[in-house]
C-alpha cells in the first residue's frame, strides 16, 4: 500500500503535536521555579503571563524559605512499607500521601507488572518524578492527570487507598467528622468523609510543616537524583529493605494467584519448568543496585539517605524511629509513640487485612521461616547471595537451622546515615 507525501506530512505534522502536548504536560507546571503562589510575586488574582515574570524575576530558591522536609519512603512491595509510612502518619505535622504513584502506572502502563520493557520503565519513571514533584509542592490538582474517571469540580472518588492518609481523613479535608471519628480505620473514612475534594486536600497539605510519601513503583534511588539534588525541594529519602525470603513468603501469602507457582513448589517440593524467577531476582537486583548507590556516598545524597532493615526496625521500633526521625531533623511528637506502642504487640489475628499494620513486629519480621520450605529457601539464598551479603542477612545450612529461631539470621549492623 502506498502512501501519498500528504499523508506522510499529516502523520509527521500529528506525532510533533503529540511530543509537544506530552512534554508540556510533564514540564509546564511541575519545574516551574515558584510552583507555589505567594501574595508577593505570584499572587492568583494576576494573570498567566505576569505571574511567570514575576516568578522568574524572583530568587531562584525562593519557594521553601521555611525549609520543609520532604520525605520519600523507597521500598518494594511487601518489605514493610505500610507499617513505616504509619510512622509518618501519625505525626500531627506531616502530610502523608500512600502510593500515588499507582494512578501513574495504572493510567500510562497497566501492565506495567509484567512488562520488562526499559521504555516502559523510562517513561513509568519520567511521569513520576514530575507527579512527585508537584505533590511535594503541594499541588494535588497534579494527581488529576492520572485519575480515571477524570474528577469533576476537583473532587474524586477514585484515589487510591485514601483512607491510608490521615490528613485526608480529617478536617478540613474532611468536614463531616465529629470527635469521635478522630481515628477511623481505613475503611470508614470513604464513608463519612465521601468524595476527596482535591481543593481542601491542597490546602491541608500547605498546612503541615512537612510532606512524606510512600511508595513501591520506584525501583532504585539513582532514579530519584533529579528531585533530590532540587534545592527547592529538601528530599530526604528513607530505603527500606527486608530480607528476599521475608519478601518471597510475603508476597506468595498476600498475591495467591500471582505467586501460584511458587506455591505449587512449596506444597509438593517440585519445581515449576515454567516458573518466574524474575518476580525473586529483580527485587534483588534493585536492592543490590539502589543500596550499592547509597553505600557508596556520592555527593549528591550527602545528607539526604538513610538506610533502614525493616527487621531492625521491628524488634526495635521506638529505638529506629528515633534514629529515623533524628535523621530527618523532625521532632518525633506523641502520636508517633502512641502508635507505635499500640500497633507493634499484636497478637496472631491483629493483622487481619494484607495491608494492616497492626501486629507483634518482632515475630512477624521472621514469620517467612515457617512458611517457606527448605528447598525455596536454599534457592533464594542462591539467587540472592550478593545482596544477602550486602545488608547482612546470614543463610541457613540446613532445614534444622532454618527453623531454629534461637538463631538469628540477621546480623548486627549499624546503617549509619550520610551525613
Amino acid at each position: 500500500m502506498q502512501c501519498s507525501w500528504k499523508a506522510v506530512l499529516l502523520l509527521a505534522l500529528a506525532s510533533i503535536a503529540i511530543q509537544y502536548t506530552a512534554i508540556r504536560t510533564f514540564t509546564a507546571k511541575s519545574f516551574h521555579s515558584c510552583p507555589i503562589p505567594n501574595p508577593v510575586n505570584c499572587s492568583l488574582s494576576q494573570d498567566t503571563d505576569a505571574a511567570d515574570r514575576l516568578c522568574d524575576e524572583s530568587p531562584t530558591f525562593s519557594y521553601n524559605i521555611s525549609r520543609k522536609t520532604h520525605v520519600l519512603i523507597l521500598a518494594t512491595t511487601r518489605s514493610g512499607s505500610s507499617f513505616v509510612g504509619q510512622l509518618f502518619n501519625q505525626h500531627f505535622d506531616v502530610f502523608y500521601l500512600f502510593e500515588p504513584l499507582y494512578h501513574v502506572q495504572y493510567t500510562l502502563i497497566p501492565k506495567l507488572t509484567q512488562s520488562k520493557s526499559t521504555t516502559d520503565r523510562r517513561v513509568m519513571l519520567g511521569a513520576s518524578r514530575d507527579l512527585l514533584r508537584s505533590l511535594y509542592d503541594c499541588d494535588l490538582y497534579f494527581l488529576e492527570n492520572y485519575i480515571k474517571p477524570q474528577p469533576v469540580n476537583h473532587t474524586t472518588d477514585r484515589l487510591f487507598r485514601r483512607g491510608a492518609s490521615k490528613a485526608l481523613c480529617s478536617p478540613p479535608v474532611c468536614e463531616s467528622l465529629g470527635a469521635v471519628d478522630l481515628h477511623l480505620e481505613e475503611g470508614d473514612c470513604v464513608k463519612k468523609c465521601g468524595t476527596l475534594n482535591l481543593t481542601l486536600a491542597t490546602e491541608s497539605c500547605r498546612e503541615h510543616g512537612h510532606v512524606a510519601i510512600k511508595t513501591v513503583r520506584v525501583p532504585e534511588v539513582s532514579d530519584l537524583r533529579a528531585l533530590v539534588e532540587d534545592p527547592r525541594l529538601n528530599l530526604k529519602v528513607i530505603q527500606l529493605v527486608r530480607d528476599p525470603r521475608g519478601i518471597l513468603a510475603s508476597r506468595s501469602e498476600t498475591f495467591r494467584d500471582t505467586y501460584r507457582l511458587w506455591r505449587i513448589w512449596d506444597g509438593t517440593g517440585r519445581k515449576p519448568y515454567n516458573l518466574d524467577v524474575t518476580q525473586l531476582t529483580t527485587v534483588c537486583e534493585d536492592f543490590w543496585n539502589s543500596v550499592s548507590t547509597g553505600l557508596n556516598r556520592p555527593p549528591w545524597l550527602k545528607g539526604k539517605y538513610m538506610l533502614v532493615r525493616y527487621e531492625d526496625l521491628a524488634r526495635n521500633p521506638m529505638k529506629k524511629t528515633e534514629e529515623i526521625y533524628d535523621f530527618l531533623g523532625i521532632p518525633m511528637d506523641s502520636n508517633v509513640e502512641r502508635w507505635i506502642q499500640n500497633n507493634t504487640r499484636g497478637d496472631r489475628s491483629s493483622s487481619k487485612h494484607k495491608y494492616g499494620t497492626v501486629r507483634n513486629s518482632a515475630a512477624t519480621a521472621e514469620k517467612w521461616r515457617f512458611r517457606l520450605s527448605y528447598e525455596i529457601v536454599a534457592f533464594t539464598q542462591h539467587a540472592c547471595q550478593q545482596v544477602l551479603a550486602q545488608l547482612g542477612y546470614k543463610t541457613a545450612g540446613s532445614e534444622e537451622e532454618l527453623k531454629n529461631l534461637s538463631i538469628s539470621l540477621v546480623e548486627e549492623r549499624d546503617f549509619l546515615p550520610f551525613s
